[in-house]
C-alpha cells in the first residue's frame, strides 16, 4: 500500500465559493480557454453537448474558467440555453452574483462572450484545451514522483510511479480518442 503521500494538487474547484478575486484575471489574453469558452457560449445546442462530453472542469487550467465550464456544462446537459445571458442568470440564481465577486464574475462572463471565438471552431479549441491539459498532468506527475523521491519509503516508491504511470496512460488513449487516434 502506498502512505498517504499528497499528490501534487490541480487545484481543481470544486466548490464556486472557494474563488478568490485575484483568481478572476479580467484582463484576459487571447488563451485557448477563453476562446474555447466563447465558441461554446455561442455553438449550436449539438456542438456544446458534443465539447461538454469531451472536456472535464479539471481541463481548465483557471479557476473562474472552470466555474465558468461548469456552469454552462450543467445548462447544455440539461438541455437549457447556455448563451452567456443564461449563465448569468444561473449565477445569479445561485447568488454567484453578488456582491465583489460576482461583479468580477459578471465582468470577467462578458469578456469571454466578446473574445470573438468562432464556434465553428469549437471540437479544436476543445481538443486545445484538453491537450494543454493533458501537458499540465505530466508536470504535475513529474512533480509528485519528484516529492515521492523525497518522502516515501523506498518499498512505497515503485507503486507509486506505477499508479501516476496509469493515470497518464488514460489521459493518453483520452487525448488520442478525441483526436481519432484510436489505438
Amino acid at each position: 500500500m502506498t502512505a498517504d503521500l499528497a499528490l501534487v494538487q490541480d487545484e481543481t474547484v470544486a466548490d464556486v465559493d472557494q474563488i478568490q478575486v485575484g483568481d478572476i484575471d479580467t484582463n484576459t489574453h487571447a488563451d485557448v480557454e477563453s476562446l474555447c469558452l466563447c465558441a461554446l457560449l455561442w455553438a449550436p445546442t449539438e456542438a456544446a453537448a458534443r465539447a461538454v462530453a469531451a472536456l472535464e472542469t479539471a481541463d481548465f487550467e483557471r479557476p473562474i474558467h472552470r466555474e465558468l465550464f461548469t456552469v454552462i456544462a450543467r445548462l447544455v446537459r440539461a438541455g437549457k440555453p447556455h448563451g452567456a445571458a443564461m449563465v448569468a442568470a444561473e449565477l445569479e440564481r445561485t447568488g454567484h452574483l453578488a456582491g465583489h465577486h460576482g461583479a468580477e464574475r459578471s465582468r470577467y462572463l462578458a469578456n469571454i462572450t466578446t473574445r470573438g471565438a468562432d464556434h465553428i471552431a469549437l471540437d479544436h479549441y476543445t481538443r486545445t484545451v484538453v491537450s494543454q491539459a493533458y501537458r499540465r498532468s505530466f508536470r504535475a506527475a513529474a512533480q509528485s514522483l519528484a516529492q515521492a523521491a523525497e518522502q516515501l519509503p523506498e518499498d512505497q516508491l515503485f507503486e507509486h510511479m506505477v499508479t501516476l504511470g496509469r493515470r497518464q496512460r488514460a489521459a493518453t488513449h483520452r487525448l488520442h480518442h478525441l483526436r481519432g487516434e484510436d489505438q
